[in-house]
Formats: structure tokens, C-alpha cells, sequence
């Protein structure tokens, strides 16, 4: 899970952070009210996205006068944000970060990520901040300094020293990077994120060291232990077919192919979705119903499939296991008359109750297609997604 800027700020400083003060808006009336009860001369109106890039695209206004603060919001608010992460689709405004600007010396780049390969904390620091680490690391590869965290002992203070050292700061301003990167690790782990982002970290003139930017991600099977992360979700950033999964309790994750699949289990998943493009086609989605595939479950799986316009094809591959296929395939049937099916249909069933199942598909009079084997259920997906012709809208 994702969270808005302005709440990553307000985490990270709950840890000993340092950021300049800021306000959440939703109107531009708002917008210049929180400029007024910040104070200061200079204001940066920043667009509230799951998303980094902002400013490359338009996304981040400094203003200042108040007039420029209200311009900055009009504009800003309910507009359509595209940046290089959000693709073309874009992502709606629907608030603003209202933030007292001040004057810095130096951008740096810090982020915390959770290296999956070695299953430690990775710390990245780099004194190119401002930019995005894929180009630091891609242009200046000597300019990244990392350090690795143990898990048994957690961000040692020796650790964040070097770091701050090697990223040329004085001793007035190390102290306070250092602080910043203790802070920041804690709430890592705190947490339960898996990644945190402050980019930039900058140092003023007076030496102080401030969050400027920031992004936290955040295991969502350990949102139960944190609700007050949990709550910071914000659905109207997230993909609409993922939030609607969610609320079915399916695992779903959109992709940009044209076969829909539905699919009992992550690892049959996988390599349904591997055979499929090893077949010549291109899945549509990750698609999970898990290990209890009744109809309801299967019909839900179905329709939100079907939300996705580019689907030309569905494979549905159910290996029954504690489940029965006979159960499944009364609850395909079942599915199939709920929901408005207008794309070609392959079944493919294996496990318990293989031959009443299969017995129960062919004796439902339905137009759907019957495989046997995965390889053979993916060609026929693929070969009939490549025969479809819609009918005109």
C-alpha cells in the first residue's frame, strides 16, 4: 500500500524527521488559508499523487503571494497528473500540500528499501538528490553509497555516520543526517514498510536537515497490526479493479494483455500466465480466487475480469484439491449465467472429481471450451482471443 506525501511526513516525523511545515488543502480558499497560518513569504503548492516525478510534470507550484497560491490550486486541483510512473492514464488531484518553502543548499538522495534477494534493509544515500535513483545509479553509479542492515541489530549508528560523512557534510549537519537516518530506519521497521523514500533530504543555511519529499510503501498483510496506516489508504489513487478485488477478497492485479484469467492459487497462476505467453498471448491479469472457488467467488472473479475492455478471452484453471470439480464446475455454470459473458470461454479443471465436473461443463449446453492439460488450455485461449471480433459498441 501506498500513502500521500503529506502522510509520509507525518509518519517519518512521529521518529525524530525533520520536515518544514506544511497543511492539507481541498479548495483554493483552503490553500491560501494554510498559507497564511503557516507564515513565511514563500510556498511550494505540491499535488497530492501516488506518484513520483510530480515536478517534472507540472505537479509541485512555488508561489509567492497568496494571489499565486490560489492560481497554483485552481490549477492544480482536479486536474489529470501524468508522470513517467503513472503511465498514460494519469491520476486525478484531489488534494493539495500546502508547504512553507525555504531556502536549501544541497538536495540529497535517501531511501530505505526492502532487498527481497538478500532479505536484509537496504540503505541508499546519494549526494545527487532531486533526481530519481534508476538515473542516479544510471549516469552516476560511484555517486550511490548503500549500507546493509542486520536484521538481529537494525541501522547502527556507525553505519549512518559513514554514510553522512561520505555524502560530504559537516559535523553540524551529519548529527542531524544521522538523526534523520535512524528516524527514518525505525519507522521502516516500525512500520512494517517495505520501502521510504526522501527525495530530496535537503540542508539549509543554518544547517538544519529536512524532509523536503517523501514516499512510503507498506506490506499490506501487515496492515492489521498498524490501523492507523492502514486508514491512510486512499482508494481514488489505486487501480479501481484492485480496490474491487479487495472488497471480494481476491488477489488481482491488472496487466495489459488480452486473455482475463481466473485462476485458483498464486503458483498455477504464475504458470498459467507463463504457458499462456509461451502460447503466443499475452494475459490481461493476475487473477487469485483462492482455494475456495464457489460461485460466488468465481462470478465475482469473472465480472472483474470483464471490467478490463481489452480482454478478448477468459481461461478459467481450477486444480481441486480440498475443493471438489464438481463443486467448481456447478459454480462456473452458475457464474456464467450471472454474469454477461460475450468473450470466448475456456474451462480447464484438474484434481478431485475431474470426470463429473467435466461431465456437469458438457452437459450445460454453455459455449464453453473444454481443455485438458494447461499447454492445451492456452492455446485454445489464445487461438480463440486472436478469432474474436467484438461486436460494435
Amino acid at each position: 500500500m501506498d500513502i500521500h506525501e503529506y502522510q509520509a511526513k507525518e509518519l517519518l516525523s512521529n521518529f525524530g524527521v525533520a520536515i518544514p511545515r506544511g497543511a492539507v488543502a481541498y479548495s483554493p480558499d483552503q490553500a491560501v488559508y494554510s498559507a497564511t497560518e503557516l507564515g513565511g513569504w514563500h510556498w511550494a503548492v505540491k499535488a497530492q499523487i501516488h506518484s513520483g516525478a510530480r515536478g517534472k510534470a507540472g505537479g509541485i507550484k512555488l508561489c509567492k503571494t497568496y494571489r499565486e497560491v490560489h492560481d497554483a490550486a485552481k490549477e492544480l486541483l482536479g486536474k489529470k497528473l501524468v508522470t513517467n510512473q503513472t503511465g498514460a492514464e494519469g491520476k486525478i488531484v484531489q488534494k493539495l500540500y500546502i508547504e512553507l518553502a525555504e531556502p536549501f543548499e544541497r538536495e540529497i538522495y535517501l531511501g530505505f528499501v526492502l532487498d527481497r534477494k538478500i532479505e536484509r534493509i537496504r540503505v541508499i544515500a546519494s549526494a545527487q538528490g532531486g533526481m530519481e535513483i534508476e538515473e542516479i545509479a544510471k549516469t552516476s553509479p560511484n555517486a550511490i553509497r548503500q549500507e546493509i542492515v542486520e536484521p538481529a541489530v537494525g541501522l547502527q549508528g556507525f553505519q549512518a555516520r559513514e554514510l553522512a560523512f561520505g555524502l560530504g557534510l559537516n559535523i553540524k549537519q551529519v548529527a542531524r543526517a544521522v538523526k534523520t537516518m535512524m528516524g527514518a530506519y525505525r519507522a521502516f521497521r516500525d512500520l512494517d514498510a517495505t520501502m521510504v523514500e526522501i527525495n530530496p533530504l535537503v540542508v539549509t543555511k543554518d544547517d538544519r536537515v529536512l524532509a523536503l519529499d517523501a514516499k512510503m510503501s507498506f506490506d499490506d498483510n501487515a496492515l492489521f497490526r498498524h490501523p492507523n496506516v492502514a486508514e491512510m489508504r486512499d482508494p481514488a489513487q489505486e487501480d479501481p479493479r484492485e480496490v474491487q478485488a479487495a472488497e471480494h477478497n481476491l488477489s488481482y492485479i491488472g496487466l495489459e494483455g488480452e486473455i482475463g484469467c481466473v485462476i485458483n492459487g498464486a503458483g498455477l497462476a504464475m504458470a498459467t500466465m507463463d504457458t499462456i505467453k509461451y502460447a503466443g498471448g499475452t494475459p490481461a491479469n493476475f487473477l487469485d480466487v483462492g482455494g475456495g472457488a464457489s460461485p460466488e467467488r468465481i462470478a465475482a472473479a469473472l465480472q472483474l475480469v470483464l471490467t478490463d475492455r481489452n480482454v478478448r478471452a477468459i481461461l478459467v484453471n481450477i486444480f481441486a484439491g480440498i475443493n471438489r470439480c464438481d463443486w467448481v464446475a456447478k459454480g462456473i455454470v452458475q457464474a456464467y449465467h450471472d454474469v454477461n459473458i460475450k468473450v470466448p470461454f475456456v474451462v480447464r479443471l484438474a484434481g478431485t472429481h475431474v470426470d463429473e465436473g467435466r461431465k456437469i461443463l458438457r452437459e450445460s449446453k454453455l459455449p464453453l471450451i473444454v481443455a485438458e492439460t494447461l499447454l492445451e488450455a492456452a492455446q485454445k485461449v489464445v487461438a480463440a482471443a486472436k478469432s474474436f471480433k467484438p461486436l460494435p459498441a
